[in-house]
């Protein structure tokens, strides 16, 4: 288990994390750091304990806000990969009637060419 010490709000906390997730953890800290920060320039010195919660429930929003955007995507994603599934369903169909008609296109075709190959050729008198 490795250790990392970040600083939060001028303060260093050592943690621990799984062994190669130093930079994640350290990133994250600082990410966080600059919530407290900018509600500590917005609002003063109202307490640590305050501004960490409230630092929070501003990180929790953004995830709630990201997780509907993620469901709206996945939503949005079905609905093309349905539509993609109707399409080609639809031209494999079509395929299938082009096909069975260029069938009785050509079936039609050789009973002509036969037709004409058996008739005997006019009389020229």
């Amino acid at each position: 288990m490795a250790q990392v010490t970040v600083t939060i709000d001028g303060k260093a906390y050592r943690m621990a994390c799984e062994e190669g997730q130093e930079d994640h953890l350290t990133d994250l800290a600082t990410r966080f750091d600059r919530y407290v920060n900018h509600l500590k320039e917005q609002f003063g010195e109202i307490g640590d304990l305050r501004v960490t919660v409230m630092a929070g429930i501003m990180v929790m929003d953004e995830i709630a806000e990201l997780t509907r955007r993620v469901a709206s995507l996945e939503a949005e994603l079905e609905s093309l990969q349905n539509n993609r599934d109707t399409v080609l369903a639809a031209t494999a169909r079509t395929e299938e009637t082009l096909a069975t008609a260029l069938d009785e296109v050509t079936t039609s075709i050789r009973g002509i060419t036969e037709k004409l190959i058996a008739k005997p050729a006019p009389n020229t008198h």
